[in-house]
C-alpha cells in the first residue's frame, strides 16, 4: 500500500483527535531510517544535508559536507516532487541485507532510478506505484511512503520511494 503524505495524514486526522498523533498509533509505525524523514508527520518530506559554506547538499543527512569538507551543515527539506532522471527495472530480490516483507514467491519487478528534485539533487529511489515498463526519463513524479515490512511485534516499518504524479 503507497501512502501519499497528505492522503495519509487526512486518512489517520479522526484517528489522531484535532491533528494530534496518540501515542498508541506511534507505537504502531515507524520510519526505516529516522534521519531519511520524519514520521509520522502532517507533512512527510525527505531530509537532507546543506553546507553553510558552499550550499552542497547531499541525501541523506550527512555530518560534513562532501564537496568542501565543511562540518556546519544544516538539516533541510527536500522538495516532495521532481523529475525522472534515469531507471532501470529491479528483475531479481534484492540479496541480504535487503529486508522488506517481500518473498522469493512473491516479489514482483520494480522500478529504480534517480528523480532530480528542483532547486535540490537527485534522490536515489524505489519507483513503484503501476507498471515500471510504462517509466520514462523526464516525467513527473512525487514522494510515497509505503509500508516495507512489519517487525515481530507488529510494527510497521515505514520507507519513502518515487511514483509517477
Amino acid at each position: 500500500m503507497w501512502f501519499y503524505a497528505h492522503d495519509w495524514y487526512t486518512s489517520r486526522r479522526s484517528a489522531w483527535g484535532a491533528g494530534t498523533m496518540t501515542i498508541q498509533s506511534a507505537a504502531r509505525q515507524r520510519a526505516i531510517d529516522p534521519a531519511l524523514f520524519h514520521w509520522p508527520a502532517r507533512d512527510p518530506a525527505l531530509l537532507a544535508s546543506r553546507c553553510s559554506a558552499c550550499g552542497a547538499m547531499a541525501f541523506p543527512v550527512n555530518p560534513a559536507c562532501m564537496a568542501c569538507g565543511g562540518t556546519e551543515v544544516g538539516t533541510v527539506e527536500l522538495p516532495r516532487a521532481g523529475t525522472l532522471w534515469a531507471w532501470t527495472i529491479q528483475r531479481f530480490m534484492p540479496k541480504t541485507p535487503y529486508h522488506s516483507a517481500e518473498t522469493e514467491q512473491t516479489f514482483r519487478p520494480y522500478g529504480v532510478g534517480y528523480v532530480e528534485l528542483p532547486g535540490a539533487l537527485r534522490v536515489e529511489t524505489r519507483i513503484n506505484d503501476g507498471d515500471p515498463a510504462q517509466l520514462r526519463i523526464g516525467m513527473p513524479m512525487r514522494l510515497v511512503f509505503y509500508t516495507h515490512r512489519t517487525d515481530a511485534d507488529g510494527t510497521e516499518v515505514i520507507n519513502y520511494a518515487f511514483a509517477p504524479a
